[in-house]
């Protein structure tokens, strides 16, 4: 039996071709589902999860844009409230969903809870920086300076000299050690170096009714919640936390105008995914909050609650995030402030 030498060799590489030929056909199929399964988002319900409860700063913000989203993207877009642990349950929760564009977080970002946890926690579930996936801020909100009409101080100036002749005699309510409250004032104590007692409470809620009873002498506050108490004279607005003033209140300086350049404590909600949500999903997910936001009438609806609408790259807000975290928690461990 004689064996074509010449033959066999040219069949084996004629396969070889068809094989590398199939193997192509296969991975440019492959891309080519990949891509479409992108392009064609969303093609169901996205849920949004919200670690607090319903009702306050972060929960409001979430179903504005739900809605505005399920407008613009043709789904419904669902908010699911998974409060509790610090934001800690509903936070994990999205951290090990499908990185599929399908579970979305909308949380307090800067200067909130997503990242006072690290500094706050020992350990987490989760990575902050490495198991979210950044995809644009939502909103912004300044707190103000407030102190009890009884209090004789009618500028940040004279509350600091109070506050230095007196030492640690004038009471601050916080909503808890280590909120965005408290971090306020030990951020205005090191700039100022006048000291105060802190009454940590349960909840902002808490604290403020005191403040406003005359319990406590003095408070750092959302300016949603404090207005109505600024307005009706209950409570005396000083100063304004953020590096610009709030359009509610346009005659009370900031505190950095106060004579503490540089004091800037301003609160962001964001928008975040699991890590490793595509690309061309988190990149979609952010043109359309810009979008939202620049809306004349979303502008408009935060304005009246003492919020701002915003938004940002998603490369920014994963930057902006990783910063917070740095400051935050080297201002914790200097000052000893831990969870309770």
């Amino acid at each position: 039996m004689k064996i074509n030498i010449q033959r066999m060799s040219q069949q084996i590489h004629v396969n070889r071709i068809a094989s590398i030929a199939l193997a192509s056909l296969i991975g440019l199929f492959g891309a080519a589902t990949g891509v479409h399964a992108q392009t064609d988002y969303p093609n169901r319900p996205i849920k949004v999860v919200v670690p607090y409860t319903a009702g306050g700063n972060v929960d409001i913000t979430a179903r504005v844009y739900s809605k505005k989203l399920s407008e613009h993207l043709g789904q419904q877009v669902i908010v699911e409230n998974r409060p509790g642990a610090s934001t800690i349950i509903g936070s994990q929760s999205v951290a090990k969903s499908t990185p599929d564009g399908y579970t979305l977080l909308i949380t307090g970002t800067i200067t909130s809870a997503h990242t006072l946890n690290p500094g706050l926690f020992a350990t987490l579930p989760y990575d902050t920086n490495k198991d979210f996936a950044p995809i644009s801020l939502l909103t912004q909100l300044s707190l103000f300076v407030v102190v009890h009409p009884s209090v004789p101080a009618n500028t940040l100036q004279e509350l600091i000299a109070l506050a230095k002749a007196k030492p640690k005699q004038i009471n601050v309510a916080t909503g808890g050690s280590g909120g965005s409250a408290n971090l306020a004032v030990e951020l205005l104590t090191m700039a100022s170096g006048a000291q105060f007692t802190a009454i940590h409470y349960k909840g902002n809620a808490p604290g403020l009714a005191d403040t406003v009873a005359g319990q406590t002498s003095m408070m750092i506050e959302t300016t949603s919640t404090a207005l109505p108490h600024i307005k009706g004279g209950k409570l005396r607005a000083l100063a304004v936390t953020s590096s610009k003033r709030s359009a509610l209140l346009p005659d009370v300086p900031t505190v950095a105008e106060s004579g503490y350049p540089g004091y800037d404590v301003t609160l962001k909600l964001g928008m975040l995914a699991p890590a490793g949500t595509p690309q061309a999903i988190v990149d979609k997910l952010a043109a359309e909050v810009a979008l939202i936001a620049r809306d004349p009438a979303t502008q408009k609806l935060f304005a009246e609650q003492g919020s701002e609408a915003i938004s940002s790259t998603p490369q920014a807000f994963a930057a902006e995030i990783a910063a917070d975290i740095i400051k935050w928690t080297e201002l914790m461990r200097k000052n000893g402030i831990k969870a309770e």
